[in-house]
C-alpha cells in the first residue's frame, strides 16, 4: 500500500471513530482497530500525535464539505437563491455524509485552524448584503443575521448529529422557511 494510500485509510477510520466515539474517545488504538492495522505505529508514522491527525481529519472533511456545497451554489443566479443553495447543501451533506458531518462537528472545537467559523460568518455577512443591494431581502444588520442564521444552521446539524432519527428533509424546508421569513422584503 503507498503512503498516500494509508494515510487516507487512516484518515477514514479515524472520520468513523470520531463520529461514533467522539474526541474525547478517540485514540490511536481505536483508529488501528478500526482500520485493520497490526499497530498504532502504522499511524504514529504518518501523524505526529492526536492534534496532527485531528488536523488532517478536519481539513479533509472540510475540504469535502467545501467541494459538496459549492457544487450546489453554481446553480444559484440571485443572493436569496445562494443563500437557499448554501443552507440546503449544508444540510444534505449530513444526510448524504452523516459520518464526515459528524466528525467536522466534533472536531472542530479541538482543531488548530480557527478561521472556518469567521470565515463563514464573513461569506454569509457578504451575501446577505449583496441581496440587501438587490432588493432581495428586507432590512436588518447583515452581521448579527449572519451569526442568527448560522446559528440555526449549526443547531440543525448538532442535533442531528447527536440522533440519527431526525428528519433532515424536514429540518431543511423547516430551516428554508424560517430563513425565507426572517430575510423576505
Amino acid at each position: 500500500m503507498t503512503e498516500q494510500a494509508r494515510r487516507a485509510q487512516i484518515i477514514a477510520a479515524a472520520i468513523e471513530v470520531v463520529a461514533e466515539l467522539g474526541y474525547q474517545a478517540t485514540s490511536f488504538k481505536r483508529i488501528a482497530q478500526r482500520a485493520g492495522l497490526s499497530s498504532t505505529g502504522l499511524i504514529s508514522y504518518h501523524f505526529k500525535g492526536k492534534q496532527e491527525l485531528v488536523d488532517e481529519v478536519f481539513a479533509e472533511v472540510l475540504r469535502r464539505f467545501t467541494t459538496f456545497v459549492l457544487d450546489r451554489l453554481d446553480r444559484a443566479d440571485t443572493a436569496a437563491g445562494e443563500l437557499r443553495a448554501f443552507l440546503s447543501a449544508n444540510l444534505r451533506f449530513m444526510a448524504a455524509h452523516r459520518a464526515e458531518a459528524v466528525a467536522f462537528l466534533r472536531l472542530r472545537p479541538h482543531v488548530s485552524e480557527r478561521e472556518v467559523a469567521e470565515g463563514d460568518h464573513r461569506k454569509m455577512a457578504d451575501l446577505l448584503r449583496a441581496g440587501q443591494a438587490a432588493g432581495e431581502f428586507r432590512d436588518f444588520d447583515p452581521d448579527i443575521m449572519s451569526i442568527f442564521l448560522l446559528a440555526l444552521r449549526t443547531g440543525v446539524l448538532t442535533r442531528a448529529a447527536d440522533d440519527a432519527a431526525v428528519d433532515i428533509e424536514l429540518c431543511e424546508r423547516e430551516l428554508l422557511i424560517a430563513v425565507e421569513l426572517a430575510t423576505r422584503r
